[in-house]
Formats: structure tokens, C-alpha cells, sequence
């Protein structure tokens, strides 16, 4: 079942959501290929998730340490833990195995038990950090800030 996106996962930092956004897309695309039986939209689906995320949580770990954000080791932790799951999926995939259904499950529910729980917990420290440096509003309104510039 395709994830619909709504107002209770965004965590109210506008480039973090719309990276999420893109996330669950990847998610829905899998779920499409999957319905298709594209082993070849599957590969790439997958292959472009996983860049895409590690790009993500990246990013995300430098707003957080950035920020000083108390719990960025055990966050970024948490992120390990699930690039190694994905790997794990990624290499039987290449062996053959079928993981779609098994993955496509694993991924929509981490994805929103991420953003609604551990994400939801650096939100405030983060958002500060960047009102603080003026970067806030500037995101807010003008829609040309500098992250979107790097990642919108």
C-alpha cells in the first residue's frame, strides 16, 4: 500500500520534509515496480533510494552536530542500523531473492516511526540553531534559502 504523505509527517524544517517527500516517492516507486514485476525499475528504485537516503542522513547529522544537538551520536547510530538492514536487502536482491514485498513493508514503517519519533526529537534544538543564524525565516519565506539552494 503506497504511503500518502500528510501534514503529520513533516517535522516543520522545510528542506528535512521535502527530503523526506522524496523518500517515500522512492518507497511508493518501489511498490509500483513491484506491482509491475520490473525487476529493472526495482534495481533502480533501490539503488536510488539508497544514495538518496544516505545523502539524507548526511545532511541531517551535520544539522544536528551543527546544532549541538545532544543526541547526534545515537542518532546517527540509528542510521547505521538501517544502512545495514538496507544492504542486507540490497544483496539478496542481487542474489535473486525476492524482497520487494518484505522491504516495501520494512520501509514504510520505518520511515514514518523515524520521522514521527526520532526525528521529531531534534527538531526543536535544530530549529533554534537555524533561527539563530538567521537562516529560519529566510527559509520560511523566501523559499531561496540556502538549503534549498544545496538540496531543494
Amino acid at each position: 500500500m503506497a504511503i500518502v504523505w500528510d501534514n503529520s509527517l513533516e517535522i516543520g524544517i522545510k528542506v528535512i520534509d521535502q527530503q523526506h517527500m522524496r523518500i517515500v516517492e522512492f518507497i511508493n516507486e518501489l511498490e509500483q515496480a513491484k506491482n509491475n514485476n520490473d525487476q529493472q525499475a526495482i534495481a533502480d528504485v533501490l539503488n536510488d533510494c539508497v544514495d538518496y537516503t544516505l545523502s539524507h542522513f548526511a545532511f541531517e547529522e551535520s544539522l544536528q552536530e551543527e546544532a549541538g544537538y545532544k543526541f547526534c551520536k545515537p542518532h546517527k547510530k540509528v542510521h547505521e542500523l538501517f544502512t545495514r538492514r538496507i544492504q542486507e536487502y540490497v544483496e539478496r536482491f542481487e542474489l535473486g531473492d525476492d524482497i520487494t514485498t518484505e522491504l516495501h513493508t520494512m520501509l514504510s514503517r520505518w520511515i514514518i516511526n523515524h520521522i514521527k519519533h526520532d526525528d521529531a526529537d531534534y527538531v526543536d534544538c535544530v530549529k533554534a540553531n537555524l533561527e539563530s543564524n538567521g537562516h529560519g525565516d529566510k527559509e520560511k519565506h523566501s523559499g531561496k534559502s540556502w538549503f534549498n539552494r544545496l538540496f531543494g
